[in-house]
This record gives structure tokens, sequence and C-alpha cells, in this order.
């Protein structure tokens, strides 16, 4: 942020009154930005260089690519891929040709604000000027550009990942709003309250400020409190993108926490996406996913709850039925682990597809007409319930030629441990039997 200026117009948004005009009035991305890092060369070197800004909103995209232009004396156009199209691609060419042929000989810098909006051909279109040098091309995005972005493009241009603010630098913002604005002293509570409603994000914070500032002079108001501030903001949920990269990376984190055996991790992942606005009959499915992936055999109760915990929602509803989504998460986190049955699906599913269409052997096809019968359906066929212990021990339940696959092979956790003496000992009565290793499959 910066300090204020002459030039600042008072009816301007206090987001853009209070946008930096130099590199070092930036608050943040240091890591970017500060000495020797690589932002910071690139504005030092005098050479502008095609790039791709990432990160959440509200952490000084715009403003970079602003300043950059600033430092290089370059014409600044600027695209929302929002709202623009082919047509204002074509006028940054003309307005880029006609800059880089007048008196001045001007460098163009072109950005595109959120250019994960403009879909292939709009991309290329860029292309041809880029590889000319007749603009720098300058791309902000709040999304993935490895899945967002065209290859060709980014491979012409840089990357540079951009963090959400932390709350120290958020804090420093309030103090430089105050200072311009003659914003009502505020407590320290409500600072820091501000600061976590925020998000990381500058410009949710100064358009959260300016609407407490209007509203405390209008009740003449000399301090902004924690209890007023709740009273203002109501139950307005913490920035959220639900269908976003951020949404992606955080049920990613629940799962991994899960699957790592950490309850309060889980649960705080868990909260964290309720608390963002995500659909808590999405986050039931992705427990009953869980369960079955990450905890499987070895506690097989653990997919009855999940199962349990989705119906107790849909009965409850929220805020109640959350409670029992909780109880699932905490569940399967100190469950024992076994991702036995997924490995073993997924390997089966490999096989079949690699695989021929093996005939069923025919003592295992159904026989329910006579003609079935005389061509020997069914025929040898040993019931296994009329066998000792409930297993006709040496029969073969495999295709014909199939060696023994070995999908599944549980681990020495939870319940899996006595499914694994049971095979054990299966397999040791087949091998008495005479069961042949070419197709001998396991009940």
């Amino acid at each position: 942020m910066t300090k204020p200026t002459a030039a600042s117009c008072p009816h301007q948004p206090l987001a853009e009154r209070l946008r930096p005009r130099a590199l070092g009035e930036v608050v943040g991305q240091q890591h970017l930005l500060g000495a020797g890092m690589p932002l910071r060369l690139a504005f030092e070197s005098g050479r502008p260089h095609s790039c791709i800004l990432w990160g959440p909103p509200g952490v000084g995209k715009t403003t970079i690519a602003r300043l950059m232009a600033g430092a290089f004396d370059a014409q600044f156009i600027s695209i929302s891929a929002v709202l623009g199209g082919v047509k204002d691609i074509r006028e940054a060419v003309e307005r880029a040709e006609a800059a880089r042929d007048g008196l001045m000989r001007q460098r163009t810098i072109v950005f595109v604000d959120e250019v994960h909006r403009f879909n292939k051909s709009q991309q290329d279109a860029f292309l041809p000027h880029v590889e000319s040098g007749l603009f720098t091309f300058i791309g902000a995005t709040t999304e993935n550009p490895s899945f967002e972005v065209n290859s060709a493009l980014l491979s012409r241009a840089a990357v540079y990942v951009l963090q959400p603010l932390s709350v120290q630098d958020l804090r420093r913002i309030v103090v430089l709003a105050q200072a311009a604005d003659a914003l009502p002293a505020v407590e320290d509570a409500a600072i820091e309250r501000l600061t976590a409603y925020a998000d990381g994000d500058a410009r949710r914070l100064l358009n959260t400020l300016e609407t407490l500032s209007m509203a405390a002079t209008q009740q003449q108001r000399e301090q902004i409190s924690d209890a007023w501030l709740l009273e203002v903001l109501g139950e307005r949920m913490r920035r959220y993108d639900k269908g976003g990269e951020q949404f992606y990376d955080t049920i990613s984190a629940l799962h991994k926490s899960v699957r790592g055996s950490d309850p309060d991790a889980a649960l705080y992942w868990l909260v964290r996406m309720l608390d963002g606005g995500a659909d808590p009959r999405y986050m039931a499915r992705r427990l009953v996913r869980m369960a079955a992936e990450d905890v499987g055999l070895a506690d097989p109760r653990a997919l009855r709850l999940a199962l349990d915990a989705s119906e107790v929602y849909e009965r409850l509803g929220s805020p109640e039925g959350e409670l029992a989504l909780a109880e699932c998460v905490l569940y399967l986190a100190v469950a024992p682990k076994s991702n036995a049955v997924y490995t073993a699906y997924n390997a089966a599913r490999a096989w079949v597809a690699k695989d021929g269409t093996r005939p069923v052997p025919l003592h295992l096809r159904n026989a329910p007409t006579r003609l079935m019968k005389t061509l020997d359906y069914g025929r040898g066929y040993r019931y296994a319930h009329d066998e000792e212990g409930g297993f006709a021990a040496g029969e073969n339940y495999l295709p014909q030629g199939m060696p023994a696959p070995g999908f599944y092979q549980p681990v020495e956790r939870g319940l899996e441990i006595k499914i694994a003496q049971k095979m054990r000992a299966l397999q040791a009565r087949n091998a008495s039997a005479g069961g042949a290793d070419d197709g001998g499959g396991d009940s």
C-alpha cells in the first residue's frame, strides 16, 4: 500500500486510493519483490518479460503489473478476460503498433486479468505478438496456470506465485488506511477479527474498512469495537473459492489428514470447508470415499459410519447434522488404515483392460436349460457349503490358464490381520488338496 497523495481522488474506493505508486510501497510478496528476489531483479534489469502472476484475490497482481509498466515507461493496456474478447485483443495490438511506430517508440505491456477465462483461441491470439516482441504479456489468474493457460502461451511466460497476505501485512494496511482516510480508532480485538475475515485479501480488508468507516461516521462513533464490528458484518463467511484451486487444495489436506491419522488436523480442515461454504453433502460423499479408500477392510464399520453420517445430515440439515460429519471424520482419522481394497481394485481394472476376454470355466457356468446341461455347463461344480468348513479346497474359480493374480494383499492392521490369517489358512488347504497354481483362486 502507499501513503496518501494529493492526486488521490476522494471519490475513488479506498483500495484504489491506497494502490502503491512505487515498488517499495507494496505490502507483502517479499519472496518475489525483496532484494535479490526474481521480480525485483526483473524490475531492475530494465527489460520487461512476459509473465503469469498466479495468486488469490487481493494480493497485488494488478498493482505489480501497473508498477512494471511504470518502471519501463511502457504503455499499459488492461483487458478483463471476464468482459473482453477478440475485439479487445485486436485493439490492443493496434495500440501497441501505434506506440512502437510513433515518435516515442514506446513499449507496451498488455495486462490480462483473469486470463484463465479466455478460451484457447483467445489465448492463442497473443502468441505471434509476444513472439515478435510487439508487446509484453502479463496475465493474472487465481487458477492453476498448468491447467488453465495454454501450454504454448505458458512456455513463453515466467510464472510467479503470489501468496495471501500475512496477518502482519494486513495489520500494516489497516495502519496505512487510518493515516490515509482518517478512519476512527479500531480496537485490537476488532483488528484481529478484521484480518481473519480478510483472509489474506487486501482488497477485501480495505473495502470492509471503508464500509465500517461510513457506518461509524453515520452513527458518530469514535471507535470501531469488536462487538460493533460483529453487528455490522453479521455472519458473513470467510472468502472461500468453492470451485477453484483453494477448494481442491483444502479437500486434499482433509483427505491426507485422515489418511495420516491426525484427528485434529482432519477436523480442522473439515470445519474450514464448512465454514467457507462447502456443501455438507459434498463433504459427506468425500467421507464415504475416504472410508472405502483409506480405511477399507481394516475397519469395515468405517464405511457404514460414513453412510450413517450422510443420512443423519440429510435428516437434520445444518448446523445440527454437521456434528455427525465431525464424528465421522474423527472416527476415520483414528481408525486403522488399509488401502488394500483400493489397490486390489485398481490392479484388477488394469489387468482386465489389457487382458483378453477369457471364457468362464464350464463348471462355473449356470445351467438353467437341458441343452446347457448336455454341454456340461455346471458339471463338476463343488457346492462350498457342503464341503468341510464351507470351503472347497483345491477348487479353481479363475478362467482356465489364468495365473493367480494376487490382487488383494491385506495389510497387517485392524481386521485385515485376521483376514490375512484366514487367507493363509485357506491357501494351505488348497495346497494340501493339490490346487493348481495356474488357476487356483482363493475363497
